[in-house]
């Protein structure tokens, strides 16, 4: 006799792609939206903020973040993430994945506008007061990852789950676009009311005091697509694997599934004895999880966080890098609101042709070929675009149309590719009730590559040249150089690769192997939570 939870998770399995599952995939999407929009619209800003809070007077150059205050507005945020993965999958496994998902989009919309009001009499107190709401930013941002990879994983049908896990995920690069976007467009507005001439001609008037509105807006504008997705966040229901698995109420299951899906499910109350826990489930320091699971937690956390070093290394100082290849202008020699714009400009047309494209090549691909080639590829063609970057870096110089499409070819090939596939997998591959906590842990350790990105890569990006760093900074290894290093650790995220198993077409069951149990011992009665 089938079990209700048996029956329920094989019509979630077997179930036709409908409505729901495309309103799950944007419901959730958005809030990934709001992530990539509010993580890297700082990559626009933080030039503006050089300007307006730290002009030096008399100096040849626009004013810059001193190196402590650029490492905590850029790293600030990504710390309040790993601390926010860490503790909302842990929550999303206690109380259920419904209950935290909507504290974590309302922490995230009442930070973006906090930051945006950042208050303060002097430059030390605005961004120290930045700094306090971005960090709390990125904790809502943080839960973000486990419970929409989770909830995505626990609704979709084996057959195209990897594409809508991967079409949530990918909704991280209109966000990136749609920062540009935003940059472009308020830069270009008050641009266009407060005319302003280069720094070389005028370097106080070349900063309008309305300036200090533009990256105000920028950052409250992250909040708007976290409000407008909020209500129907709230009506999703709680998932059926982990009603039935975890909260081992599958006649609830059964009824949230029957609503959605639109199907109705014939089942057999099983029988008393049915009911009856045989086995304790192990937990996550257990010594059945570390030989069940322990080389694919390690693989997960371990790819995740080398990709992340080299993708946010790119993403959060490409202003940088195009400064140092000459497709930007001198910061003398435009205003503030230029920088802004062409900074915005340099951003958007990275997203449009490399990192967009690279997200939903991922979704179209990844339950035809699977995600170890794809995270295999990526990482692999990462590898070759940086050291073809870093080779013949002195030939980029000269050449920098071509350096902006073999930058933009990193980009895509880290979309298509790891970036997407180490969001993916950790939802696929873990015990429903250690899920979201595997997940939260997988993408916690992406968060502290991201950090080694953003602060490493601030120092070690600078010139070779003292007298050619930016005010501050000490002597770095160069672009060239931090590039053949970003090469190697994407070789060393290739490897780690082996350790993660393939998942694609296999239910949730068949890769957390509960089934076994089952499979071991299926004369005896067998609860809810073996599966």
């Amino acid at each position: 006799m089938a079990t209700v939870d048996n029956t329920v998770l094989t019509t979630l399995d077997s179930s036709k792609t409908q409505w729901y599952h495309y309103k799950a995939v944007i419901i959730s999407g958005m809030g990934f939206f709001t992530d990539a929009y509010d993580l890297f619209c700082v990559s626009l800003i933080t030039k503006l903020l050089g300007r307006i809070y730290y002009h030096v007077p008399g100096s040849s150059k626009p004013g810059v973040l001193p190196p402590h205050v650029a490492a905590a507005i850029n790293g600030v945020a990504l710390c309040g993430t790993l601390l926010g993965q860490l503790f909302f999958g842990l929550l999303g496994d206690r109380l259920g994945r419904k209950k935290v998902y909507g504290i974590t989009l309302f922490l995230m919309a009442l930070c973006s506008i906090a930051s945006g009001l950042s208050f303060g009499s002097s430059p030390k107190s605005v961004m120290t007061t930045l700094c306090f709401f971005r960090f709390w930013l990125g904790f809502g941002i943080g839960g973000d990852y486990p419970l929409s990879a989770t909830i995505m994983a626990e609704y979709a049908n084996k057959k195209t789950r990897g594409s809508f896990i991967a079409a949530v995920f990918a909704m991280q690069g209109f966000g990136i676009l749609g920062g540009g976007l935003v940059g472009m467009g308020i830069s270009g507005l008050f641009r266009a009311l407060y005319n302003a001439p280069a720094y070389s001609v005028d370097p106080v008037g070349s900063t309008p005091p309305e300036a200090d509105y533009v990256w105000r807006i920028i950052l409250m504008l992250g909040a708007l697509p976290a409000v407008l997705s909020y209500y129907w966040r709230m009506k999703m229901p709680e998932t059926a694997r982990y009603t039935a698995l975890v909260a081992k109420n599958t006649e609830q299951a059964r009824k949230d599934m029957e609503k959605v899906l639109n199907v109705e499910i014939q089942v057999k109350k099983p029988a008393e004895n049915n009911l009856t826990q045989k086995n304790k489930p192990f937990g996550l320091f257990s010594r059945e999880f570390i030989l069940r699971h322990g080389l694919h937690l390690l693989g997960t956390a371990s790819a995740w966080f080398f990709v992340d070093i080299a993708y946010y290394s790119q993403n959060l100082f490409q202003k940088e890098i195009f400064s140092a290849v000459g497709w930007l202008p001198p910061a003398k020699s435009m205003s503030a609101l230029d920088e802004v714009f062409k900074i915005s400009f340099a951003q958007f047309l990275i997203a449009f042709f490399g990192t967009v494209p690279g997200y939903w090549f991922t979704v179209l691909l990844i339950d035809r070929i699977g995600r170890f080639l794809i995270q295999s590829m990526g990482f692999l063609f990462m590898t070759v675009f940086m050291f073809a970057l870093a080779i013949p870096y002195q030939h980029w110089l000269l050449n920098k149309t071509g350096f902006l499409i073999m930058y933009g070819l990193t980009f895509f090939f880290a979309n298509f590719g790891p970036n997407s596939t180490t969001f993916i997998v950790p939802a696929e591959i873990f015990p429903a009730r250690l899920r979201s906590t595997c997940h939260g842990i997988s993408a916690a350790a992406g968060k502290a590559g991201a950090i080694v990105g953003a602060f490493g890569f601030l120092y070690a990006a600078q010139n070779q040249d003292k007298t050619k760093t930016d005010a501050g900074y000490p002597a770095g290894i160069g672009i060239r150089n931090s590039l053949f290093i970003l090469g190697g650790i994407n070789l060393l995220g290739f490897a780690c690769t082996f350790l993660v198993p393939e998942a694609n077409g296999k239910s949730l069951e068949e890769m957390s192997r509960d089934n076994e149990d089952e499979d071991q011992q299926e004369q005896q009665p067998r609860n809810v939570e073996a599966v």
